[in-house]
This record gives C-alpha cells, structure tokens and sequence, in this order.
C-alpha cells in the first residue's frame, strides 16, 4: 500500500541534462539548504500524523551533494519517525558516486530514473552522450544494492519505434514505466514534443497486448496500475486520484506548491515551510482555491463518465498546461484514459461472462488452458506480486 501522504522535496530546478521535452532544466539554480530542511521538519511535526513518503526529485536532486544527504535522510527519518517516512528519488543518476549511493543504500531508497529505449533514441530526445552516463551512473547504484527503474518518456516522435523500445526494456529486464511527452506552461511552443491523446491511448492499447502476451516475462507498471483502478474502482496512482491536500512540493527556498510540476512558479506558490501554514492556510491560497476548483469542475465535467471514480478526470497540470492555469476542461489525456479504461472493462467483462460462475469469486487457477492469458490472468500476477 502506498502512504497516503506524499511530500516532494526539490532541491534545485538545476540539472546537467537538457532534455528537449522538459520544463525543468535550469543549471546553475539555487540549491536547497540543510536549514530548509529543517523547517520542513518544523512545519511537519504538527501539520498531519499519516505516514508519509518523501520523494527528492528536481531538477536534478543529486546536485545537492552527498553532504546534503548525510544530513536531511537522518534528520527526516529520526525527527519524523512518527510518520514512519519513506523515502524515494528521482534522477538521470549522471551525478551518482559510490559515497552518495552507500548514503542512499543506508536508507533502502529506490531510486526512478529515466531513458527512452535504446541509445540512439534516448539521445536523440535528451541530448547526446545521455544514455551512456545514465547508465554509468546505474552500474554505481546497482552495485550498491540500490533498487533503480527507469521511466520511459514517449514523446510524438519515438512512438513510431514503439516496438522496438518495448523489446529494449525487455531484453534488458527492465519494468517499464512510461511518460507521455507533456505540453509545458513553460514552453512558447509547448505541444512541439507532446504525444497526442489519441496515440497515447493506441500506445496503451498496444502495451496491454504486450503484457498479457509476455505475463510473468516482462511488466509495464502502468498496465498493472491501469488494471488495478478498473478492478478495485479506486485510483491507485496521482494521475488519478484527487491528490489535493495530499501531496505537496517543496522547492528549494521552501516554498510549498500543489505537485513538483508548478515548482518555481511564482503563482503557484501556496505558502513556506518557514511559516508553517496549516492544511486550511494552503488550501485556501489562491492555488488551493485553483486545484479545489479543479476537482469540483470534475465532479461536473465528468459526471457522465463511467470512469470518473477511479480517474477523476486526469492530472490538474496537464488540464491546465495548455489553458495557461485556466481551468476550461479536463486533462487532454481523458480520451486516452477513456481508450483504455475501456478496453480493460471490456476485456474484463468479457472474460466474467464467459467463465463458469463459479469462477468469478476467484482467480482462475494456473492450470486453466486457453488460446491466449486474459485480464484475470494479468490481474492475479499483479496481486501476487
């Protein structure tokens, strides 16, 4: 089970990397101090007493340094240790040493990172030279122990190699995870690498026939996320769910804003960590009216929607991404998550009326043979796990 609550720490919006695609990848920006981290601690003590999960990402996080580390993971998990916290990180892993990773390693930190598919691919999107340091910096966390999976960003370019990126992710034993290119609030041509709704839904389609033809072989966590919302009717990660109140970021001055994404937006800063804002002080700022108001528009928007329980109309960034933080209709994904939402409730129910009743209290059992494995095959490896 994931906490519930989600604190994101960015300790700087600098990153060495320049990814075509990304809004966050200003080098030589401010870098989070260990006094920050501290009001952090400050504010939290009293702010709500579920367990929390705190996830370092940027930017590009490992600029802080290993000293940085060496001081906030103790501070965080011994002054906090009532949340009973969590820790998590994103990161290109370029600046990964084998001190950092010893660090990190103490504190059982998984680690996300990111390449999209093969070198020739992944540098043609992120920049020359990015995959081979990537993976420099795997082989330092690997042998440390250090759980690491990789993000796969699609983007409306590398969705024409989509097969040959999932034999990539498979022939290396990787889990794949993937990301569609987003519009930016940032970009003056913001859609210049986004992947259409349409296609990302096709991309999903594609990848859930994949993973029913490779069960036990290879896993595509948003299938499994995917399948997990349709069957238990429940978002199970931030894209859908109504994560207002829930998660926050911390930016590198200590100002609190809804989600990483809004991080050095003026506009979107709810409060600081210095002046320990209560629950009620943040979501009544202006950017707490604005996500509020988001849910609510929700409630209307997608009242029809089979789905809206368990999607709750997408991520509020993406919906306002391309409306410059006006908030005029729901996440442009929606007819993605549709294509597919659709497909697995199909394909379940499918399978549900043709089985024998007494199968639809229980799994089918491993022994049962058919032409190809379904939905409730996939479902009951996903459960085990």
């Amino acid at each position: 089970m994931k906490n519930p609550f989600h604190i994101m720490l960015i300790p700087t919006l600098g990153c060495p990397s320049k990814c075509s695609y990304c809004w966050s990848s200003e080098e030589g920006s401010p870098v989070m101090s260990i006094d920050i981290v501290r009001e952090v601690v400050a504010w939290l003590k009293d702010f709500r007493e579920d367990r929390v999960t705190f996830t370092f990402h940027g930017g590009e996080p490992l600029l802080a340094g290993a000293e940085f580390y060496r001081q906030a993971l103790p501070l965080l998990s011994q002054e906090l240790h009532k949340l009973s916290p969590e820790f998590a990180m994103q990161t290109n892993l370029w600046r990964m040493t084998p001190e950092i990773a010893q660090i990190l390693a103490e504190y059982h930190i998984p680690i996300g990172s990111s390449i999209d598919g093969p070198e020739s691919i992944t540098d043609s999107q992120r920049g020359k030279g990015y995959f081979k340091k990537t993976m420099q910096g795997y082989e330092i966390a690997k042998s440390h122990d250090l759980n690491v999976r990789f993000i796969c960003t699609f983007t409306n370019k590398s969705i024409k190699y989509k097969e040959e990126i999932f034999n990539f992710f498979k022939e290396n034993g990787f889990v794949l995870k993937l990301h569609p290119a987003l519009p930016s609030l940032r970009s003056e041509n913001p859609k210049e690498w986004a992947l259409e709704p349409d296609d990302y839904g096709n991309l999903l389609k594609f990848l859930l026939d994949k993973s029913l033809e490779n069960i036990g072989v290879m896993e595509v966590m948003n299938i499994n996320d995917l399948c997990r919302c349709v069957f238990t009717r429940r978002g199970s990660v931030c894209t859908f769910v109504n994560c207002m109140g829930n998660t926050f970021a911390v930016g590198p001055d200590g100002s609190i804003y809804p989600c990483y994404r809004f991080v050095g937006m003026p506009e979107w800063v709810m409060g600081n960590v210095r002046d320990r804002p209560t629950m009620e002080q943040l979501l009544e700022s202006e950017p707490g009216r604005r996500m509020t108001a988001f849910s609510e528009y929700v409630d209307t928007a997608c009242r029809d929607c089979s789905h809206i329980r368990y999607c709750r109309g997408g991520c509020p960034y993406n919906a306002m991404a391309p409306t410059n933080g006006s908030i005029e209709a729901v996440d442009p994904h929606c007819v993605a998550y549709k294509k597919i939402f659709d497909e697995i409730s199909d394909r379940f129910n499918k399978e549900m009326f043709e089985n024998p009743v007494m199968e639809m209290s229980r799994f089918p059992s491993r022994s049962r043979k058919s032409a190809k494995p379904g939905m409730m095959a996939l479902m009951r490896t996903i459960v085990e796990k």
